[in-house]
């Protein structure tokens, strides 16, 4: 859950920094600088982070991150919202979609001017979080250690120990396969991850102000299966790559077993994804051997040798 929000807030930081550049003086923002106020611009894909968005005459298209989306005039596009509402007011005219995650869809009228045929969808779920999160994002790189947030990382801990459990019974010449790869050439799989990460999220970011909408969401899908795909395994394989280095570094041949590496590599890495600033290096490290380890899967014979 955390590496999917990780890798949805920086599509959505690098998405808004290719919108600010369009930025014209049809927006403004309010004296207390915590609504971006939208004038006349049909052309423009409005996308905000941690303020309120307010269309008084019309836009293209509304996308705010922690804030709410309030609609006086005319949206010829899509309206989202994360961690807000969408408030269409009387007169207000939506017409695309209308997406909110974290609030509610509130429009002032029964007989709201929509386009028939067009999407409502609402997730009512975490909506004080993710406000918070747009508007305190260093948050993210150094959690509060409450209770609450050591118990889930117990249970994630336990989550992993499963998933790699089921994933070394069901397949375990892959993850043995993997294990050796990452051993004989750590930076070789490091650094094709690592590139292909980097150029997945631009091309998912690029794809979304240059393609048509049908072929942004498919590469962006494609993009993201490849990259959470990379992340369980990758995961997987380094949970097991630490667990058996710790094991054979530290305890005698007659106490080990892969249970207990996999139980120690589990804890480690849930360690190091929950040390403040240390678990951004952490994250990265898991997506770019986890894709790394896809790319290589059988590049050479070496491989199976190994």
């Amino acid at each position: 859950m955390t590496a999917t929000i990780t890798v949805f807030w920086l599509i959505i930081v690098l998405f808004a920094g290719v919108q600010c550049a369009k930025a014209t003086p049809a927006i403004s923002l309010s004296e207390d600088e915590k609504t971006v106020i939208v004038e006349d611009a049909p052309e423009m894909e409005v996308v905000a982070i941690g303020k309120s968005v307010e269309v008084r005459k019309s836009a293209k298209g509304v996308f705010s991150f922690g804030g709410d989306v309030i609609v006086s005039g005319r949206v010829e596009g899509d309206v989202a919202t994360i961690g807000g509402s969408v408030i269409q007011k009387e007169n207000g005219y939506i017409g695309g979609d209308v997406i909110v995650f974290g609030g509610s869809y509130k429009p002032d009228s029964p007989n709201a001017l929509r386009v028939s045929g067009k999407e409502t969808v609402i997730f009512g779920v975490w909506e004080e979080e993710l406000r918070d999160l747009a508007q305190n994002p260093m948050q993210i790189l150094t959690p509060a250690i409450t209770w609450s947030f050591v118990a889930q990382r117990v249970l994630l801990a336990l989550f992993w120990f499963a998933i790699s459990m089921v994933m070394m019974t069901i397949a375990p010449g892959a993850v043995g396969r993997a294990v050796a790869r990452i051993r004989l050439s750590t930076l070789k799989i490091s650094a094709i991850g690592s590139v292909v990460f980097i150029g997945t999220m631009i091309a998912i970011v690029g794809s979304l102000s240059v393609l048509p909408d049908f072929l942004s969401a498919t590469l962006g899908l494609m993009g993201l299966v490849m990259i959470l795909l990379g992340y369980v395994f990758g995961r997987v394989a380094l949970q097991v790559t630490v667990g058996k280095l710790i094991q054979k570094r530290f305890l005698s041949d007659a106490n080990r077993s892969e249970t207990l590496a996999t139980l120690i590599g589990v804890g480690v890495w849930t360690f190091l994804l929950s040390v403040p600033y240390l678990w951004v290096i952490a994250l990265f490290s898991v997506f770019a051997f986890g894709i790394g380890l896809v790319l290589t899967a059988r590049t050479s014979n070496v491989w199976q040798k190994a």
